[in-house]
C-alpha cells in the first residue's frame, strides 16, 4: 500500500518560515557609526532582520531547527543570522553543517547565547575568530565542538590551540579534515582536562603519542584516513587506550593518490588485533579499508570482545566471511552489526553510517545495484538512502552513476505505482541534478531517461517539467543511441503538453533541438518505418509548436514543412501519422504571418484530399488548416482564381457530414486561435468549423473548457452570433448548444482547469 507519513506541524511551519523569510521579517537599523579614511568621514548604518510581529519568541528547539534548516537550504548568511538575537530566539545546540557563507561578523550573534554544543563545519575563517564570538558562559560551558573541514588559522597553528584551550569544559572535539597536526594534538590533550571524544580523521597528525596523556579518559577516537602517520610506535600506543569505547582506524585508499609517498611507511594501525585482550571496553570498531587483516586474528579478537556492537569492514573482503553473513555459523553473533557490502543489511547500514564518505557510498551503491535487480516490492527506505548519497555527493560521478542505476530498478514498472509522489518527486529532482552535472556521460544519461520514462512520473508526480524537458532534449541532441532517442522523444511528447506556452517556445525555438527532432522524422521517413519513435517525435513536435509562433518559425526555417509533405506522401492512409502531421501544420496555420508559407498549390492539393479522409481526426485537422487559410480573405487567394470558393464549399459540406466521435479528439491550451475565425463573417464555413470544434471539446470535457471559454470572453462573441439573425442558421444552432453547455458548466475557476492540459 502506498503511503507516506505527513510532516509534523512544527516541520511544516519551520520550512514555511525559511521559504518566506523576507515576507515575514523587516530590515531594521541597529547601529550607526562612522568610517574615517584619509578623504572623508562616512556614516555606516548596520541593519538586522526582525520578525514583523515583534511579539515572536522561539524557544530553543524551534530556534535551533530554524537555524539548521536555513543552513541546509543554503539561505543562511550573515544577514539572515541577525534574526537569531537573544530577544527573539534561544540557542543551546547550534548546528551549521555548512558554514562556508558565514563570517566572524555574522557569528557574533552567538555571543549572547548560552551554547553547550556547536557544529560549524567548513568555516572559511580561523577558528580562533570563531571562539572570539563566544560569550563568557559559552567559553566556560561548551561541551561539544565540531569544526570539521574548517580553516584552523591563517598564521600559527599554536595560537589556535591556545584559543581552543580556553574551552575547559569541552568533552567532544571534531577537527577532521583540517590542518590539525601533532603539535596541536599535544596542546589539546594537555589543556582540555575533560576531553573524552576526539575526531582527528584526515588531518596532518603523524604521531599519536600525545594521546597517552589522556588514555585514562579518552573513550571515543576517530582516525579515519590518517595518511601521514608513519611512526611504528603508534601501534603500541593504541594498546594503552584501555578506556576506548569506539575506535575508527578505517581508510579510503583510492581517494588519496596525492599522499602515496607516505603509503609504504605508514603505520598499519591494526596490530592491536593480534592482542585479543587489548581495548577491553570497545563496543565499536571500524577497520574498513584495511587490507592487512588476518581472519584468525580478527576472530580471536572478537571472541574476547563479546560486547562489541559494531564492526566496520567496508572495502574489505572480510565482510563476506560466513561468520558475518550466515546465522547458522557457530561464530555468528546476532548482536554484532557489520558495516560492509556483502548483504543488504550490511549495505544499508554502511550507507547510513558512511554517508559523507564518497568512495564508501559509491562502493555500497554498486553492490546495492546488484540486489535491486531482483526486488519485487517497493523499498522507500532504500530509495531515501540512495537519494541522500546523491545529495551529499553531487559532483562524484561514481556515486551518481551507481545511484541512478539503483533508482531505475527501485522505481520501474509496478514498483513506481506503489511509491508516494513526494518520494518520486525527490527521485526526479536528483536525477535532473545528475543529468546537468554529467551531460556527456552516456550510461548515466541513459539511467536517468529510463527512470523518467514513466507515465506515473510524467503524469502524476510534481516535478520541474521545464527543466526536465530541457535536459532530456539536451540528451537527445548529444547522443545517437536509438533507445535513448525513443525515451527522449516519449518524455518530451508528454512534458511539452504540460508546460506553459512561454516554456514550449523557449525549447522549440532552439534550432539544435528542432534539427535533431526533424532528423529523426527524416530517418524514419526514408526507412518507411512508422514505429513508436516516429510517433512520439511527431507528438513532441506537435506539442512544442502549439500556440508558439517562434517554434513554428524555426520549424519552417529548418525545412519542416517540406519534410512533412514528404511524410504525408510516404505514408498515405496512415491515420496516426496524418493526424499528428496535420495537427502541427494546424498550429502553423493559427499564426497569421506564417499562413503565406502554406498558401501554395501543392500543399493545398494534398490538403483537399485529406479533408475527405474517412478518419475524422484527419479530416478535422485538415479542415482546421483550410479554415485558417480561408480566413485570410479573398485577396490572399487572388492568384488561385476561384479556388477559395471551391474550398469553402467543400469545407462546409465536410463539417456538416461529421458524426461527433465518442472521445475527446483534441486538446487546446486556449480558445484564442478561434476568435479571428468566429468573426470571419464573409465565410460562414470558417465559422462553422470553429463553432463545431468549440462545441466538440466543451461537450467532451465541459469542466475544463466551459470556464476557459468564459474567461477568454469567447462566450460573449458566441452569444452575439447566436443573437444575430444574419449568421448562418447551422452556425447559430451550434452557438445555442454551446450557450446551453455554458449555463450548466460555466462556473468553475479557469485557473484551476488550466493547470492540467491534456497531452496528445
Amino acid at each position: 500500500m502506498m503511503y507516506i507519513s505527513p510532516s509534523s506541524l512544527q516541520d511544516v511551519c519551520v520550512n514555511y518560515i525559511c521559504d518566506n523569510l523576507f515576507a515575514l521579517c523587516d530590515s531594521v537599523p541597529v547601529n550607526k557609526y562612522y568610517q574615517i579614511d584619509s578623504l572623508k568621514v562616512s556614516p555606516i548604518e548596520e541593519v538586522k532582520l526582525q520578525f514583523v510581529d515583534n511579539e515572536v519568541y522561539f524557544h530553543s528547539e524551534i530556534s535551533e531547527q530554524l537555524l539548521r534548516t536555513l543552513c541546509i537550504k543554503g539561505k543562511l548568511t550573515d544577514y539572515t543570522l541577525t534574526l537569531f538575537d537573544t530577544e527573539t530566539t534561544r540557542l543551546r545546540r547550534v548546528s551549521l553543517p555548512n558554514a562556508s557563507n558565514l563570517t566572524k561578523d555574522g557569528l557574533k550573534v552567538l555571543k549572547g547565547h548560552k551554547i553547550v554544543e556547536l557544529e560549524a563545519c567548513a568555516l572559511k575563517f580561523p577558528i580562533n575568530d570563531l571562539v572570539s564570538c563566544f560569550g563568557e558562559w559559552t567559553l566556560q560551558n561548551l561541551r561539544t565542538l565540531n569544526v570539521a573541514r574548517s580553516t584552523l588559522s591563517e598564521t600559527s597553528k599554536h595560537c589556535v590551540m591556545i584559543t581552543l584551550s580556553k574551552l575547559k569544559s569541552l568533552q567532544c572535539l571534531d577537527v577532521s579534515g583540517t590542518e590539525f597536526n601533532t603539535h596541536a594534538l599535544d596542546i589539546v590533550v594537555e589543556e582540555l582536562p575533560l576531553l573524552e571524544s576526539l575526531d582527528i580523521s584526515s588531518t596532518r597528525v603523524d604521531d599519536i603519542a600525545p594521546l597517552r596523556k589522556c588514555k585514562h579518559r579518552l573513550k571515543h577516537l576517530a582516525m579515519y584516513n590518517l595518511k601521514y602517520i608513519k611512526v611504528p610506535s603508534c601501534e603500541l600506543i593504541l594498546l594503552e587506550l584501555n578506556e576506548l569505547r569506539s575506535l575508527d582506524v578505517s581508510e579510503e585508499r583510492d581517494s588519496y593518490a596525492a599522499f602515496e609517498i607516505f603509503g609504504n611507511g605508514a603505520a598499519k594501525m591494526v596490530q592491536f588485533l593480534s592482542h585479543p585482550n587489548s581495548l577491553p571496553n570497545l563496543t565499536s570498531l571500524d577497520i574498513s579499508g584495511k587490507g592487512e587483516i588476518m581472519r584468525k586474528e580478527l576472530q580471536l579478537f572478537l571472541q574476547q570482545h563479546k560486547q562489541l556492537q559494531y564492526l566496520g569492514l567496508v572495502h574489505s573482503e572480510m565482510c563476506s566471511e560466513e561468520c558475518f553473513i550466515n546465522p547458522k555459523h557457530p561464530d555468528y553473533n546476532p548482536t554484532l552489526m557489520i558495516g560492509g557490502v556483502a548483504t543488504e543489511e550490511q549495505i544499508l547500514l554502511s550507507l547510513r553510517r558512511y554517508a559523507n564518505r564518497t568512495l564508501y557510498v559509491q562502493k555500497c551503491l554498486y553492490n546495492l545495484f546488484r540486489l535491486t535487480q531482483t526486488f519485487t516490492q517497493a523499498r522507500v527506505d532504500i530509495i531515501k538512502l540512495v537519494l541522500n548519497g546523491m545529495e551529499l555527493h553531487p559532483d562524484a560521478f561514481g556515486v551518481q552513476m551507481a545511484a541512478t542505476a539503483c533508482l531505475y530498478n527501485l522505481t520501474k514498472g509496478e514498483l513506481g505505482s506503489k511509491i508516494h509522489p513526494q518520494i518520486l518527486s525527490q527521485v526526479v529532482s536528483l536525477c535532473l541534478v545528475a543529468m546537468s552535472k554529467f551531460p556527456t556521460h552516456y550510461q548515466l544519461q541513459k539511467n536517468t531517461l529510463l527512470t523518467l520514462c514513466s507515465d506515473r512520473i510524467l503524469q502524476d508526480v510534481p516535478i520541474d517539467r521545464f527543466k526536465c524537458a530541457k535536459l532530456v532534449l539536451d540528451s537527445l541532441h548529444t547522443f545517437e543511441d536509438p533507445s535513448m532517442n525513443r525515451m527522449s522523444v516519449a518524455i518530451c511528447s508528454i512534458l511539452a503538453a504540460k508546460i506553459s506556452t512561454r516554456e514550449t517556445s523557449q525549447l522549440g525555438s532552439e534550432p539544435r533541438y528542432m534539427h535533431k527532432l526533424l532528423r529523426l522524422v527524416r530517418t524514419k521517413k526514408d526507412a518507411k518505418n512508422v514505429d513508436i519513435t516516429m510517433k512520439f517525435t511527431l507528438s513532441a513536435l506537435w506539442n512544442l509548436t502549439d500556440e508558439s509562433p517562434s517554434t513554428c518559425s524555426v520549424f519552417l526555417d529548418e525545412g519542416g514543412l517540406t519534410l512533412f509533405l514528404e511524410v504525408l506522401q510516404t505514408f498515405p492512409g496512415e491515420a496516426t501519422v496524418e493526424t499528428k502531421v496535420l495537427g502541427l501544420i494546424n498550429n502553423i496555420a493559427e499564426v497569421p504571418r506564417l499562413r503565406s508559407c502554406l498558401l501554395r498549390l501543392p500543399f493545398i492539393s494534398v490538403l483537399r484530399g485529406l479533408l475527405h479522409s474517412q478518419q475524422i481526426d484527419v479530416s478535422y485537422f485538415a479542415a482546421g488548416i483550410m479554415a485558417h487559410l480561408a480566413a485570410e480573405g479573398p485577396i490572399a487567394w487572388k492568384r488561385f482564381d476561384s479556388l477559395r470558393d471551391d474550398i469553402l464549399k467543400e469545407l462546409g459540406d465536410v463539417v456538416i457530414s461529421w458524426d461527433p466521435p465518442e472521445g475527446e479528439m483534441v486538446a487546446y491550451r486556449s480558445f484564442y486561435p478561434f476568435i479571428s475565425l468566429l468573426t470571419c463573417n464573409d465565410a460562414p464555413q470558417v465559422q462553422l468549423w470553429a463553432v463545431w470544434a468549440i462545441h466538440h471539446v466543451c461537450t467532451k470535457n465541459p469542466q475544463r473548457y466551459c470556464p476557459m471559454l468564459e474567461a477568454e470572453e469567447g462566450s460573449i462573441i458566441l452569444d452575439s452570433m447566436w443573437r444575430n439573425p444574419n449568421i448562418n442558421a447551422t452556425v447559430r444552432e451550434i452557438c445555442g448548444q454551446i450557450r446551453h453547455l455554458l449555463s450548466i458548466h460555466g462556473t468553475m475557476g479557469h485557473n484551476q482547469i488550466m493547470l492540467n492540459p491534456i497531452p496528445r
